[in-house]
Formats: structure tokens, C-alpha cells, sequence
């Protein structure tokens, strides 16, 4: 392991000189402990799983005595534009409601602060409904539904986009 080597006396009269003396450790065990320790670690570590959200999907034909009306006034929609913009409105989005549409974004302080608002959360029969463009990208998609489920949002629905609706986020880009 650890050696001390000793040099030898020159054999030379005169001056005595001090022993120089030289050591030199052997980093073999020490390597081996330490290849040892890390394949230990990394077969017993647990690797972490990727975390899914399950959504229940409905049934594709429901009759038309089966569903339930929702009222204006238990409706917010959502609507996913391009160019990773948002905007919502409280409502169907009939036109005679003429309802007034806002621009947001993904942030903390943006879609998540509605979401969390007082008008929101105080009506327990709120129903959120995403109406997601032609032009959205999926990873809006999946970063509405991330905020639904961290402000803990019960009643969601994906819903096809309208024409009503359409027209409705085209004045907001016009002004």
C-alpha cells in the first residue's frame, strides 16, 4: 500500500547529509472503492417515472336528452390562439351575449391568476371549456390542462372551435 524508500548512503566521505526520504501511495484500493461505491448507488437508485394526467374521455354519442345544458353565467371558455397566445371570455359566446374577450398568457400571472380568481373558484358549478385553434400547437394544449390541474379545476371540457368564436378573437387582434 504505503511504502517509504530510503536512499542509500553515497558511500562518499565528507558531509553527512540528511536521508531523503520519497513516498508514494498506491490509488488502486482507493479507485476499486470508489468504482465499487458508484455502481452500488446507481443499481439501488430508483429512476424517476414520468408523470401522467388521466382524462376521461366521454362517450362519442350521448343523446340529445342526456346532456345537460350549461348556462352562460357556469361558462368560461378558453380559447388557444397561435403564436402561444390565449384568450378567454366569461360565457357561451353567443352573439347576442357579446361577450368581452382578454388576451393572456401561460404565466403564473396570467391564465393561472383567472383560473384562481374569485369569479372562478366561487361558483362550484364553473365549467372551463378549451376551445383550441387550427393554429394552436399541442404543447398548449398541454400546458392549459397543466394549469387546470394545479388550480385545481373539477369541470373542464375540450370543445371544437366555432365560427362565433373565431370571430371573436379576430376583433381582439384587430384592435
Amino acid at each position: 500500500m504505503a511504502e517509504v524508500q530510503q536512499q542509500a548512503d553515497s558511500g562518499k566521505g565528507g558531509k553527512k547529509r540528511s536521508k531523503k526520504m520519497s513516498t508514494s501511495l498506491d490509488m488502486t484500493p482507493m479507485v476499486d472503492l470508489a468504482f465499487l461505491l458508484l455502481t452500488f448507488f446507481m443499481l439501488t437508485t430508483t429512476f424517476s417515472k414520468p408523470q401522467t394526467m388521466e382524462i376521461n374521455m366521454p362517450v362519442k354519442d350521448v343523446p340529445k336528452e342526456e346532456q345537460i345544458a350549461l348556462k352562460a353565467s357556469n361558462a368560461m371558455t378558453i380559447i388557444l390562439g397561435d403564436d402561444d397566445k390565449v384568450f378567454y371570455y366569461f360565457g357561451l359566446g353567443a352573439p347576442e351575449e357579446n361577450p368581452e374577450v382578454i388576451e393572456t398568457d401561460y404565466s403564473a400571472s396570467g391564465i393561472r391568476k383567472v383560473l384562481i380568481s374569485q369569479r372562478v373558484k366561487s361558483n362550484p358549478k364553473m365549467t372551463v371549456m378549451i376551445k383550441p385553434m387550427e393554429t394552436s400547437r399541442y404543447k398548449n394544449m398541454v400546458d392549459i390542462l397543466d394549469e387546470l390541474k394545479i388550480t385545481d379545476t373539477k369541470k373542464f371540457a375540450l370543445v371544437d372551435i366555432t365560427d362565433t368564436d373565431k370571430q371573436l378573437v379576430q376583433t381582439k387582434i384587430g384592435q
